[in-house]
C-alpha cells in the first residue's frame, strides 16, 4: 500500500488534487474511461503543461460545453445519490464518492442552518465538481494509494464570489469542512482553499502537521488557475512508501491518550472512574502524582482508548470528575499478540494470559481476579499461588 503526502502551502482544490495525480503518473484516459460510467454529458476532461512561478505542473480542466444545458440547477442530495448509485463503477469508489458528497451536504447544512437533505448545492453540485471528485478517488486507487497524509493548509485571504454573494474567505463551507485541521492564511488575497478542495483534504487524509518519515517513489504537482507572484501555485503530492519510527515494523494501530490534572477532588473516587473508563472500553486507565503551580499535590487521570470512543470517555471525564479541562493526542502504539488459555490446576481452572513475540511465549500471566478468588478460598497469599503456578511443569505452557 502506498502513502502520499499533500503539500498544501498554496492550498488546495479539486483540479488542483486532480492534477497533482496526473503529474504523478495516473492516466488521464483511464481516469476518463471510468468517469465515463457517470451519467454525466456536456463536458470534457483536458490535461495541459503549465508553470507556476517556475515550476512545471499539470493544468486539468473540466471544459462544459456551451452548448449543452450543463447543471443549471442546482442539486440536491436525492440527484447526486441517485447519480452516484447508478454509475457503473466498483461499489469502493461509489461509496467513497456518497461518503465525500454527504460531507459536503452536511456542511452547506450547517452553514446555511437546513436539514442536508434540504440543501442547494450550486457550485458543489455542478459537474466539474463531480468530475474533479470522482476523477481524485479513481486517481488514487489507479496509483495504488491506500493512506494520505497532508500539511497544515493555506487558505488565503480576501473575499469570493459565490450563487450567495460576496462572501469571505474562507468560504463558510470550507473552514465547516476544515474543522480540526491545521489551517493559515497567507497574505495572498485570493481563494487558495475551496469547498471542494476541503471535503477532499477531510475525506481522504489522515491530518499531519510534518512529512511522515517515508520513501519517496514519485512526485506530482497539480496546478491552480492562477499563476501568483511570490508563491508556486501547485498543490504537490508526494508518493512512496511510509517507514515507521526508528522501529523494524509499523505499528499496529493509532490510539489516542486522553488525560486530566486534578487537584480537588478525594482520592476515594477514582475507583469508580476508572471502572466506568474501562467498562465504556478504554484501553488503559492509570494515575499520576503530579505536582502542580503553587506546589500544589495532584493526579493525572489518563486514559488510552480508540479513536471512536473519544467522545464517550470526555463525557465520562467530565461527568464523573471535578476536571474543567482535557487534552488529548494520538499516538501510535505496538502491541504483543495476546490470548487467554484456560488451564487446570489442583484449585481449579485458572486464566492465563499469553503473550507472544515472532511466533513464540513471552510471557504467561495467570489472571488476578483468578488468583484472588482461589486465595480468598484456601488462604494462601496471591503471591505464593502465582510463584507455584509458574513454577510446576504441569501449568506451564509452551
Amino acid at each position: 500500500m502506498k502513502t502520499a503526502y499533500l503539500d498544501c502551502a498554496a492550498g488546495i482544490s479539486g483540479d488542483m488534487c486532480l492534477g497533482a495525480l496526473v503529474d504523478a503518473g495516473a492516466s488521464l484516459n483511464k481516469i476518463k474511461r471510468s468517469l465515463k460510467g457517470i451519467a454525466l454529458t456536456g463536458y470534457a476532461l483536458t490535461a495541459r503543461r503549465v508553470t507556476r512561478s517556475g515550476i512545471a505542473a499539470t493544468k486539468v480542466d473540466v471544459v462544459l460545453q456551451k452548448s449543452k444545458n450543463h447543471d443549471a440547477h442546482a442539486r440536491k442530495w436525492r440527484d447526486i445519490n441517485k447519480l452516484i448509485r447508478s454509475a457503473s463503477l466498483d461499489d469502493s469508489l461509489k461509496q467513497k464518492g456518497l461518503n465525500i458528497f454527504r460531507t459536503l451536504f452536511e456542511a452547506e447544512g450547517l452553514v446555511h442552518g437546513d436539514p442536508f437533505d434540504t440543501v442547494h448545492l450550486h457550485e458543489l453540485g455542478a459537474t466539474d465538481c463531480i468530475v474533479d471528485i470522482f476523477g481524485t478517488i479513481i486517481g488514487l486507487d489507479l496509483l495504488g494509494i491506500g493512506k494520505v497524509f497532508s500539511s497544515p493548509v493555506n487558505l488565503g485571504q480576501g473575499t469570493v464570489r459565490t450563487s450567495h454573494g460576496l462572501l469571505p474567505v474562507p468560504a463558510p463551507a470550507t473552514i465547516e469542512l476544515l474543522k480540526g485541521h491545521p489551517v493559515y492564511a497567507s497574505e495572498i488575497p485570493f481563494e487558495l482553499t475551496t469547498p471542494t478542495g476541503a471535503v477532499l483534504l477531510k475525506s481522504i487524509s489522515s491530518h499531519s502537521q510534518l512529512l511522515p518519515l517515508m520513501t519517496i517513489a514519485g512526485v506530482g504537482y497539480g496546478a491552480g488557475n492562477k499563476d501568483i507572484s511570490g508563491l508556486p501555485n501547485v498543490l504537490r503530492i508526494m508518493i512512496g512508501e511510509e517507514l515507521p519510527s526508528g522501529l523494524t515494523a509499523p505499528p499496529d494501530d493509532t490510539v489516542v491518550v486522553m488525560e486530566a490534572n486534578i487537584d480537588d477532588m478525594s482520592p476515594q473516587y477514582y475507583e469508580s472512574v476508572m471502572s466506568r473508563l474501562l467498562e465504556a472500553g478504554a484501553l488503559d486507565v492509570f494515575l499520576e502524582n503530579i505536582i502542580m503551580k503553587k506546589g500544589r499535590p495532584a493526579i493525572k487521570l489518563t486514559s488510552i482508548t480508540r479513536e471512536s470512543d473519544v467522545d464517550k470517555m470526555a463525557d465520562i471525564f467530565f461527568r464523573e470528575t471535578t476536571t474543567i479541562g482535557l487534552r488529548f493526542y494520538r499516538t501510535e502504539r505496538r502491541t504483543l499478540e495476546r490470548e487467554i488459555r484456560k488451564i487446570h490446576t489442583q484449585y481449579g481452572i485458572v486464566r492465563v494470559k499469553i503473550s507472544r513475540h515472532a511466533g513464540k511465549i513471552v510471557t504467561a500471566t495467570p489472571e488476578y481476579d483468578d488468583l484472588r478468588a482461589i486465595s480468598e478460598r484456601t488462604s494462601i497469599p496471591i503471591r505464593e499461588l502465582a510463584a507455584e503456578l509458574a513454577a510446576k511443569p504441569g501449568t506451564r505452557l509452551g
